[in-house]
């Protein structure tokens, strides 16, 4: 009798049609082994996954996240495998969420994608439950070097969806990352607040700022708003516009694109 099959022997129901006994915290482990090994065969960790799934518990849940942190090949098994263990984590409810939010916590270190979990949370959660999440997520990272960025990453493009003045308040420090991608998109989630609040850190930001790219994401995050510039600042913010792809301050404090640049 191989492995799978002893476990599977566990799940038979006693004699006599009683009700099954729940799985065991050593059954679950058994399980939670063959789906966090990228090398076992293919049959074996899909019906693991599948086994978990049907269990609907925060420790399956728990079981199940693992399958998150790799790939394999092909693509469409690894999808099909992802979408199982999503499910189930799914199934498990709000059951889930501790193990999500200490997986989420543990991805920065260790360079685990953040993707999956995040859209379970979008699953299980209300609006304003999701957004606290991510939120209190987000203030696990600071704007220090980092030598994978990816976790602070996904949180923050999460939150382009969202508007709220929390999520203003807290992606407005990653204004300031040392990371440029990662500056790039907090100008994103910014602007997607449409908040003139962040008028004064988007704009020191564009006089800080070095990358071309993210100096354009501003002038053209200022254009589709149509906000203001403060007169205090035209001075500068026509200086700072200077290195754009075509963005200038017009008469009405207002930053424009032209029409007519010279490549």
């Amino acid at each position: 009798m191989g492995f799978f099959d002893f476990l599977k022997g566990k799940s038979n129901p006693p004699p006599g049609g009683g009700t099954p006994r729940p799985p065991s915290d050593r059954r679950i482990a058994g399980l939670a082994k063959v789906v966090a090994d990228k090398r076992a065969q293919t049959y074996d960790r899909m019906e693991a996954l599948h086994t978990l799934a049907d269990i609907k518990s925060g420790d399956a849940a728990a079981a199940l996240l693992p399958r998150f942190k790799y790939a394999i090949d092909p693509s469409i098994t690894d999808q099909e495998e992802k979408d199982v263990a999503f499910a189930g984590v799914v199934a498990a409810g709000k059951d889930a969420l501790p193990h999500i939010v200490e997986y989420c916590e543990q991805a920065d270190g260790r360079g685990w994608p953040l993707t999956w979990p995040l859209k379970v949370l979008r699953e299980i959660l209300d609006d304003d439950e999701y957004r606290d999440e991510l939120i209190g997520l987000l203030g696990n990272f600071d704007t220090e070097y980092a030598r994978n960025v990816d976790p602070k990453l996904q949180i923050i493009l999460a939150l382009e969806e969202l508007v709220h003045d929390d999520v203003r308040v807290a992606v407005e420090p990653f204004l300031e990352d040392v990371n440029e991608t990662i500056r790039f998109h907090a100008v994103e989630t910014s602007f997607k607040q449409n908040d003139e609040q962040s008028v004064e850190a988007l704009l020191r930001l564009l006089g800080t700022e070095e990358s071309v790219r993210v100096k354009n994401k501003i002038a053209e995050g200022f254009v589709f708003r149509g906000w203001s510039i403060p007169a205090e600042q035209a001075a500068d913010v026509k200086k700072w516009l200077s290195d754009t792809s075509g963005y200038f301050l017009n008469d009405a404090l207002k930053i424009e694109k032209s029409q007519h640049e010279d490549y």
